[in-house]
This record gives C-alpha cells, sequence and structure tokens, in this order.
C-alpha cells in the first residue's frame, strides 16, 4: 500500500498537481466555479479589446449554462454553441453568415479555458474545446476600391446626413491613416503631434503607434477637436456637434447612409475597413512590402512566409511619412529622411 501511496504522489507531481487540488484542504474535493461565477473573473483580467470582442459570446453562455460547472461542460456543448452563435448573430451588411459569430463564439470559450488552465482548476486534457475542430475562417471579401468610388464615397458623405463636417474628417483620417475604427474611438488631444504632424493610434492588441497624418488633417483633427469643447489632453478628438465623444454607432449610421445612395456600397457591404485596404494596396504597390507593414501597424512577421529578410527588413516612420507624402500630395515634416 506504501508504495501505492508513493507512486500516486510521484505521478501526480509530475502532472503538478497536489493532492489538495484534488480533494481540498479540508479533505473534501473542490467544487470547481460555475460559468457564471468564473466569466466575471476572465473579463475582469482580459485586456478591453479582448473583453469588448467576447463579451457577446460569454453572455449567450451565461443564458444557456451560466449555473454549470466548467468541468461539465463536453465537446458536444461545444458544437452547440458555435451552431448557436451562427443561428442567434445580428445580419449585417457586411456580415457572412455567421461564420465569423462561430469563430468568435469558439475563441471566446477557449479563452475561459486558457485561464482555467492557466489558474490549474482544470487539466488541459479535459479542455472540450482541444477536441473539436475550429470554426473554418471564411476569406474576406474585402478589397481596394477604385479611387472613382472612394471619390464617390467622400463626396456623398460630405453632402448628407446630420452632420457631413464629421463624416466627411473621418474618411480622410481612415483614408490617410488607414487605421481600424478603434483607432479613431480611442483618440485624444494628448495624441496629437502637430510639430512632426503624428498621432498616436491606440488599436487592437493594446498597440500603440504613431502614424503620420498630412498638416491639413492635422489643422482639420484640432479645429475639430476645440470648436467641439475638446480642452483636457484626456478628450477625445472625434465628438458629435453636442461634444459628445463618437462612438460605433456613427459608423453604423455613416455606412448605411452611403449605402442608400450608392449601390456598389449596399450591395458589397463596404465599410471603413475597406479603405485600409485600399490604402494599404496602394502603399504596398508603390513602396513596397516593408513599408505597407510599418503604415498599417502589423507587428513583425512571426514566420518566414515571406522569407527570413522579412524579419530583418522594418520600414520607418520616415519612409512611412514619404508614403503619405504621395498619397496626399502635400509635404510633411519627417518626409525628408530625418530621424523622428
Amino acid at each position: 500500500m506504501g508504495d501505492d501511496v508513493a507512486m500516486a504522489l510521484m505521478l501526480l507531481g509530475k502532472l503538478g498537481v497536489s493532492p489538495e487540488q484534488l480533494i481540498g484542504r479540508d479533505g473534501v474535493r473542490s467544487p470547481l466555479p460555475t460559468f457564471a461565477a468564473f466569466i466575471p473573473r476572465v473579463a475582469g483580467a482580459v485586456p478591453e479589446g479582448t473583453r469588448k470582442l467576447y463579451s457577446t459570446y460569454w453572455n449567450k453562455m451565461l443564458a444557456v449554462w451560466a449555473d454549470r460547472r466548467i468541468d461539465e461542460i463536453e465537446p458536444t456543448d461545444v458544437n452547440w454553441l458555435i451552431e448557436h452563435a451562427k443561428a442567434t448573430v445580428v445580419q449585417r451588411r457586411s456580415g457572412r453568415g455567421g461564420h465569423s459569430a462561430a469563430e468568435h463564439a469558439f475563441e471566446a470559450l477557449r479563452c475561459l479555458y486558457r485561464h482555467a488552465v492557466g489558474n490549474r482548476l482544470i487539466d488541459p486534457w479535459r479542455v472540450p474545446t482541444e477536441h473539436v475542430r475550429k470554426p473554418k475562417r471564411v476569406k474576406s471579401n474585402r478589397r481596394a476600391l477604385d479611387a472613382g468610388l472612394v471619390e464617390e464615397i467622400v463626396e456623398v458623405a460630405s453632402l448628407t446626413g446630420n452632420d457631413p463636417k464629421l463624416d466627411a474628417l473621418l474618411l480622410r483620417f481612415h483614408i490617410e491613416t488607414a487605421a481600424r475604427r478603434g483607432g479613431a474611438l480611442a483618440l485624444r488631444l494628448r495624441d496629437l503631434d502637430p510639430v512632426q504632424c503624428l498621432v498616436q493610434l491606440r488599436e487592437k492588441g493594446n498597440v500603440h503607434r504613431w502614424q503620420p497624418v498630412s498638416p491639413t488633417l492635422m489643422s482639420h483633427l484640432q479645429r475639430h477637436a476645440y470648436t467641439r469643447g475638446a480642452r483636457d489632453p484626456g478628450s477625445a478628438v472625434f465628438r458629435y456637434v453636442d461634444g459628445q465623444p463618437l462612438t460605433d454607432r456613427r459608423y453604423d449610421h455613416l455606412w448605411s447612409r452611403l449605402g442608400e445612395h450608392i449601390e456598389s456600397v449596399r450591395t458589397q457591404g463596404i465599410t471603413m475597413h475597406w479603405l485600409r485596404h485600399t490604402t494599404l494596396t496602394w502603399v504596398e504597390r508603390s513602396f513596397g512590402y516593408a513599408v505597407a507593414r510599418a503604415y498599417a501597424g502589423h507587428a513583425t512577421a512571426s514566420t518566414n512566409r515571406y522569407g527570413v529578410t522579412a524579419t530583418y527588413v522594418r520600414a520607418s516612420v520616415n519612409e512611412v511619412a514619404e508614403a503619405l507624402s504621395a498619397l496626399t500630395g502635400e509635404p510633411h515634416p519627417l518626409a525628408d529622411g530625418t530621424d523622428a
């Protein structure tokens, strides 16, 4: 008997599991948390962007699994969640049949179990998502828009709606910077450097970067923020007429309105992200991959998909400024080759 106990303890030690974790310190096995108890813990431990992305799917889990323990979910439950996310997705112009919702639901659940494993609440081989095939990612239909369509989009935005000045400024900002919408919504007065014509973008992954903008855009950003009440360095730059900071809803309303006037916007589900593709495609064709990657704010390649050289070739902010200068036709203070 003694040898059996010693062998069992040795095995547990190799697995990183203590006897207390198996039976609890009082001799009773500690129950694992329910989804209702565990989701708030994880939500408070992840970055804001992750929390915002996964909260919809965590809420779906809470609606059906609130009282279930995290060790009570089987692979069949995971498959059910994937199909449930697809079936209950909010239909949008740019939707792709619920495939993105299925992928996000799977990743939201996997995020919970990563934290459960990290906190030694559950063993890795008991994680149900590891026994389910990840939903296949559908190829994006986004592409670069031709110059004529971009001009039409800007013109319609400037002539319609209840705040055409705001919409025109938003479009120019995204065309020049190729920023994601989160970069615009997070922009604050302290993020504007009018001397070097740079704006600090804070986007997904909590990545901060300084992006060149034209002198014209910089002056318009400052004027827009000031005339709409921004004074404190932490004040949002983009604001409604009443001075309230911009929200995601403005983007939805803008592209819905543009779709009423431009058939291509409506039928193809064009959004602001298509402008990012448009700018970055032009930069890549005109200045090469390294500059386009820096312009986009993408991290250094983690694979050799583009060859080992891509790991070492990095474009500077000056090269990004040169590309911007060529795009806008305006000189930029950093486009002369001097260091920032």
